[in-house]
């Protein structure tokens, strides 16, 4: 072989293997939905973590209010803690500053909610390296990238405002970004789709005002819980987009004026709104809502028969061993919900609203905090693109959240 030739073939060669380590590997172009099953949930837990994921509603303060623990750690019972919200990739939660309706008869709700408003900002003095509370956009944002677990604050039941328009301005710098106007009666802001009575018929005088402040502030509005004239009024007056924390479809429940209808939906869509479905099982069938009824009283009746309080060490092991053992319904019918509003309305206005520690029975596949992998793997199957599952586990609620800071500015302009 001639020197000539020896350099002419050991170059060829280097080309040769330049040209392969250079080559691009083949693109997979399948879709989610042709993804193998095991290739779909590893999928899915690695997009939990990838992406900002908000829940409009979970119960922890109360929850902690009646049976103190830490939520550090993983705790014996309950739905929300460290652990488990960072195993599904929950980044921020909204907490929610619960105030039952009792207290509008005996007074001490502003007083009741500054204490679970209190209990939250010593979650994040307790465990700095763990929980921030949030009060912006740009907050949620940067605490994601800081690896903490945002803490944003929204009113169940608008009651502490006791009439007063100052406490509206008292929680906002408090850190409250949405307040659901009423809960399970009428209040003094508007009626309960849970209350027989329709004092209003939908908002009262001052319940107007409560909009107009609400919007000029930047608290968004949570139309959970509220009647359905209360909705349509709110849906008139409001100048920002608004959420409904924790409601699911009424198409799969008729009867039930807590979940709202599809034209509720669409009025709620076309004034860029998003609705955040309810994990509960009482909220994804009409049967189960029966069989819900029934589980409570074969709790009360132990709890009866055995004379427990409910905040007990003996009740609390009985109650939470009985939700494990007892799901109602299963992801997928989550995810039913989910596929019913983005049918209706697309992929922007909807969200999760999981009502973790704050309903009795939840469905097979979503007890906790840590399995909403297990929701994403059901969009993937139904071949939702990884931009769909980006919006639904944050962005939406992001986007709501920002017009409403927006709004406000502008309204405060003026």
């Amino acid at each position: 072989m001639t020197p000539l030739f020896r350099l002419l073939s050991g170059g060829i060669l280097m080309m040769f293997l330049w040209l392969m380590a250079c080559a691009t590997p083949e693109e997979d172009t399948r879709s989610n939905g042709e993804l193998t099953e095991q290739e779909q949930r590893a999928k899915a837990e690695k997009l939990a973590q990838e992406f900002i994921m908000l829940d409009g509603h979970i119960d922890i303060p109360y929850r902690l209010n009646t049976r103190m623990e830490d939520i550090s750690k993983r705790t014996p019972g309950g739905d929300f803690d460290y652990p488990r919200s960072k195993a599904g990739g929950l980044n921020a939660p909204f907490m929610s500053i619960y105030i039952p309706a009792s207290y509008q008869e005996t007074g001490g709700a502003k007083e009741f909610a500054d204490e679970l408003i209190d209990m939250v900002n010593k979650f994040e003095t307790d465990w700095p390296d763990k929980y921030a509370v949030a009060t912006s956009v740009a907050d949620v944002k940067k605490q994601f990238k800081e690896g903490k677990i945002s803490l944003p604050l929204g009113m169940e039941n608008g009651a502490p405002i006791e009439g007063k328009m100052e406490n509206l301005q008292h929680f906002f710098e408090r850190g409250i970004r949405y307040i659901t106007l009423t809960h399970s009666k009428n209040n003094h802001i508007c009626d309960s789709s849970y209350d027989e009575e329709r004092k209003w018929n939908g908002l009262s005088p001052f319940g107007r005002k409560v909009v107009a402040e609400m919007n000029r502030l930047g608290i968004i509005i949570d139309v959970s819980h509220i009647s359905d004239s209360t909705f349509y009024q709110v849906m008139e007056l409001s100048k920002a987009p608004v959420w409904a924390s924790h409601s699911s479809c009424r198409a799969f429940t008729p009867d039930w004026e807590r979940n709202m209808s599809d034209d509720m939906i669409k009025l709620l869509a076309e004034k860029d709104g998003v609705i955040c479905i309810n994990f509960g099982s009482s909220f994804l069938k009409s049967e189960y809502l029966t069989q819900g009824t029934v589980n409570r009283q074969k709790i009360r009746k132990y709890q009866t028969e055995n004379d427990l309080d409910r905040g007990s060490d003996e009740f609390m092991a009985y109650y939470s061993q009985f939700r494990k053992d007892n799901p109602i319904g299963t992801v997928v019918d989550v995810m039913d919900h989910i596929d019913h509003v983005v049918k209706l309305v697309g992929v922007d206005h909807v969200a999760f609203g999981s009502d973790f520690d704050g309903v009795m029975s939840l469905p097979k596949g979503l007890q906790d905090a840590g399995e909403f992998p297990n929701l994403i793997f059901e969009m993937l199957k139904r071949n939702y693109s990884d931009e769909d599952i980006r919006k639904i586990c944050g962005e939406n609620m992001l986007r709501v959240w920002s017009k409403a800071e927006a709004v406000a500015k502008e309204l405060q302009k003026g």
